[in-house]
């Protein structure tokens, strides 16, 4: 961790003239690769530090947020954290029940609640928490429950549990942390009062493609040992990589791994373009790369046998760190769900104009005409 300081590695995307190495998104991608490629416990330490812990902060944060907290962030004197899973919210973070009461004289928040598997939970000392909040409706003035971000730091009310038993990313600290009657100044709020949601699903979106780079890392490491193995192991008087089928097995992992270094950057890419509508594509990104991961792992494992059931191989550990990845940040199968409703939006766009067509169909004729042609020719 100290080493890790030293070089910048807590600061990677934090603007330059506020202490980080203020790199663009392919960049980050880079890094974020390397770290893959030797351990993804690590990794998880790293991204959920900056990747998701102060990334609002980042998109959102005010000039003074950032003065004040992105210093001691980027040169990992104070470490960040990413609060929104709850006992009863998980997928649906929507029904997230911490709360925050604002104070009569408006400076300040008491916030209560508790977060579960929180990534650095144990040794953050910032951390960015969703909570519900009564806001007052624009139009109407009535009073309504919304979710709201705040910058939380560690003090008096902020506890964490011990650290969790896990079946992989073992080299990271994840632990629940718990805020009791926790008065948080109201300058804390991120991305206005209300606007909760909308910050913790941009947050999650902005970092998905990260993911798949380290999965294409974590894939070049996996497939490096399995051809170091074929071709100095010797079965039936020839070495492994001479067989048919140890070939395709490699061709097939080289195949994975290339796809999803294509996709991490290519989003990253647009994204330093200045592209804004880029989440179906970091969605498909981590359901692929995590996927993808696996299988190599688990091929990476066949082909050396015995030898990579065991501990020393070191393809054990990878594959138990692997089976988070296809869970945390949006479970895989939520995003499969979030990729094909993003596709259907603009017919069902078209569907709902033409269902009001049909409600009277003699003033929109040219309408159903040319609807009823292009039916008829597909």
């Amino acid at each position: 961790m100290s080493g890790l300081k030293e070089l910048g590695a807590f600061g990677l995307q934090v603007p330059a003239e506020l202490g980080g190495l203020g790199l663009n998104n392919t960049q980050y991608a880079r890094l974020v690769e390397i770290v893959g490629q030797h351990d993804l416990g690590v990794g998880i330490t790293l991204g959920a530090h900056q990747s998701i812990g102060f990334k609002g902060i980042l998109l959102y944060g005010t000039e003074e947020q950032k003065k004040k907290f992105l210093p001691r962030l980027a040169s990992g004197e104070i470490i960040a954290a990413y609060c929104l899973t709850e006992p009863t919210s998980g997928s649906d973070a929507a029904s997230i029940r911490s709360g925050a009461k604002k104070s009569p004289c408006g400076k300040y928040y008491t916030l209560s609640g508790g977060k579960l598997w929180i990534s650095n939970g144990g040794i953050a000392d910032l951390f960015t928490v969703f909570a519900r909040t009564e806001v007052p409706d624009a139009t109407t003035g009535e009073m309504k429950d919304k979710i709201t971000a705040f910058i939380v730091e560690r003090g008096e009310g902020v506890t964490n549990g011990p650290p969790d038993k896990k079946l992989g990313i073992r080299a990271s600290n994840t632990a629940p942390v718990y805020f009791d009657e926790v008065r948080v100044p109201a300058e804390n709020v991120l991305g206005g009062e209300g606007n909760g949601f909308k910050v913790a699903m941009n947050i999650l979106n902005s970092g998905r493609f990260g993911m798949a780079a380290a999965m294409s890392g974590t894939m070049k490491g996996l497939i490096q040992k399995a051809v170091a193995h074929a071709t100095n192991r010797s079965q039936f008087g020839n070495k492994l990589h001479t067989f048919g089928v140890i070939q395709e097995k490699l061709a097939r992992m080289a195949v994975l791994q290339y796809v999803t270094e294509s996709i991490a950057y290519m989003i990253s890419a647009n994204m330093d373009s200045g592209a804004k509508d880029f989440q179906v594509e970091a969605a498909i990104s981590k359901v692929f790369g995590s996927e993808a991961a696996w299988s190599v792992a688990d091929e990476c494992i066949q082909i050396l046998g015995g030898n990579g059931f065991m501990k020393d191989a070191g393809v054990e550990r990878v594959l138990r760190d692997l089976r988070i990845f296809r869970i945390f940040e949006g479970a895989n199968d939520i995003l499969r769900l979030f990729v094909s409703l993003y596709g259907l939006q603009s017919v069902g766009k078209e569907l709902r104009s033409l269902q009001k067509a049909l409600s009277n169909p003699l003033s929109n004729t040219p309408l159903l005409l040319k609807e009823g042609l292009r039916r008829a020719r597909r």
